[in-house]
């Protein structure tokens, strides 16, 4: 009973002395209340052993909030979550699903190295009810971290740079992946939101490379290729290059190109932006874009050959190399060529933003370039180095059928399987071709395996006889032309002869005409009776 009246008088004692407390420090300086302060911080560093750190929600920038701080929180919601008693849940910005962290005014402890350390979630009130214009001047919420004073080169050197590493790849795996597609620069304004250089959608692209209709070789091949890229940021520094990787992805339409990008893009969990050059007006634009994109993201212009002319310019040089040759006394208007110049994409602008100086600003991206004719591309542009990798898309193969035919009908052997691989030597069908087939959709071929394969076959053998069916056509048009051509080219040299012989003065049967041989004759009979005249004269 003595202990209870105790503690009752200890805890009336301190209400009494907050009180006073509360009521004496309104009249107290401000100078003397922090020299309070330091002396109160003084007394407790010589009592307690353990320092305290403090990371504030906002940094020295007041707009936006501290990237150590959203490492910090991703990095307790994922490793010691489970351990707090009190939670907050909410859908972070651009995060695909709900994030559990700390709650304010609670702790949780976490070990390193044999160290203990204990993070504390608090929250700052502002000081008066006023609307500010800086959100981060009272620095809302914050953590501190408390840990013992001999423990302290371990936390600061390697257990917070750890926390921010984690945080951030953290942040990376719950993140909302996005689309991106460039606006046009008319429409440019970073003021206001959405009206940026980018826009996007969320990314929810299901392909992968299990699904991919491939040679299963080629896959692991490219599985292999991505892998070592992802981690390969040490080594991309040490022999100087960007991080930074050039696909090219070739062949005929269908194909499965743009789900191959999908495929990639979902293996390496990046964001992908794709850029429309249409849409771009000049070298300076393409820059800017390229600077407003992130690591970790595939960057990709689709049929390449088909959105600008890159090479026209090329083709001309020499041509305009003569020209100027012939020209060089003329005046020139160099105020209009560089007006044309910079009121479009060039090819030296796309070859700098692929490998150029800008190319190095940020890391970790992956540029891919797909079109339907390889050849129509400039060589400079494919090069090792810019487009590191070829990729083929050919069409459906029997391995890749037998990728289709697992994805689409759960089958992985049939009795037509040998008949497919028979007409997918002979015949050429793209992967989107195959798999339509494959796709039992209508009432007849509802869970109808044989149904899917028998259409399959017979689409096959449709396409066999409409290739050999145009082979023929096109084989009898090639000897028509040729044949016309033969002839045409006959006539010609029979005219041009027949001209050449009639210039001579000679018939069909190469005798000179009697009339030209008697008028000349004549002529030479009267220059001979001048000539005998002229002498007689004489």
């Amino acid at each position: 009973m003595a202990g209870m009246d105790k503690w009752t008088g200890f805890g009336s004692a301190l209400a009494s002395f907050l009180f006073l407390w509360s009521m004496v420090k309104s009249h107290i300086p401000v100078a003397f209340q922090q020299r309070l302060s330091s002396w109160a911080t003084k007394l407790a560093s010589y009592l307690s052993p353990y320092l305290h750190l403090t990371i504030s929600e906002y940094g020295a920038e007041r707009f936006s909030r501290s990237d150590f701080y959203l490492a910090v929180e991703a990095y307790l919601s994922d490793a010691c979550a489970r351990r707090a008693r009190r939670l907050r849940a909410e859908l972070g910005k651009d995060s695909k699903k709900l994030q559990v962290s700390v709650d304010d005014n609670d702790e949780v402890t976490d070990t390193f190295a044999g160290a203990t350390v204990w993070w504390y979630a608090a929250k700052r009130l502002p000081r008066s009810q006023v609307i500010s214009l800086y959100p981060g001047q009272d620095e809302r919420r914050f953590y501190q971290v408390v840990f013992h004073r001999r423990h302290r080169d371990l936390v600061v050197g390697t257990y917070l740079p750890f926390v921010l590493e984690e945080g951030r790849a953290v942040t990376v795996r719950n993140r909302q992946r996005r689309l991106f597609t460039n606006n046009a620069s008319s429409s440019w304004n970073p003021y206001r939101s959405g009206n940026g250089v980018w826009s996007h959608v969320p990314f929810e692209h299901p392909a992968t490379f299990h699904t991919l209709a491939m040679d299963p070789a080629d896959k692991d091949a490219i599985v292999d290729d991505l892998q070592a890229f992802r981690e390969a940021k040490d080594y991309y520094a040490k022999v100087g290059k960007p991080w930074k990787r050039g696909y090219l992805l070739y062949g005929p339409p269908g194909t499965g190109k743009s789900t191959m990008i999908a495929a990639m893009a979902n293996f390496l969990d990046y964001d992908v932006y794709d850029l429309e050059l249409t849409a771009v007006k000049n070298n300076t634009e393409l820059r800017k874009l390229f600077i407003e994109t992130t690591g970790k993201s595939i960057i990709v212009i689709e049929d390449i050959d088909c959105s600008i002319d890159l090479t026209g310019k090329r083709k001309s040089d020499k041509k305009k190399k003569a020209d100027d040759d012939e020209s060089n006394n003329k005046p020139k208007l160099p105020m209009e060529a560089d007006k044309d110049d910079g009121t479009k994409v060039t090819l030296s602008g796309l070859l700098n933003f692929i490998d150029g100086l800008w190319s190095a600003c940020g890391g970790e991206r992956i540029i891919i370039f797909t079109t339907n004719h390889k050849d129509k591309l400039d060589p400079a542009l494919i090069r090792r180095g810019r487009m590191d990798k070829h990729i083929e898309m050919s069409y459906c193969s029997f391995e890749a059928f037998k990728v289709l035919a697992k994805n689409y009908l759960d089958i992985a052997d049939h009795d037509l399987f040998g008949e497919i691989r028979r007409l997918l030597g002979e015949t050429d069908m793209s992967p989107a071709d195959v798999a339509e087939n494959l796709m039992p959709m209508s009432k007849k071929k509802k869970r109808d395996t044989n149904a899917c394969l028998e259409g399959l076959v017979q689409a096959l053998n449709k396409a066999k006889e409409e290739a050999k069916a145009k082979a023929e056509a096109e084989a009898k048009e090639k000897a028509e032309a040729e044949a016309k051509e033969a002839k045409e080219k006959a006539e010609a040299e029979a005219k041009e002869a027949k001209e050449k012989k009639e210039a001579r003065g000679e018939d069909d049967q190469g005798n000179k005409d009697k009339t030209s041989e008697s008028t000349e004759a004549k002529k030479m009979s009267n220059g001979e009776i001048k000539g005998s005249e002229v002498t007689n004269d004489n």
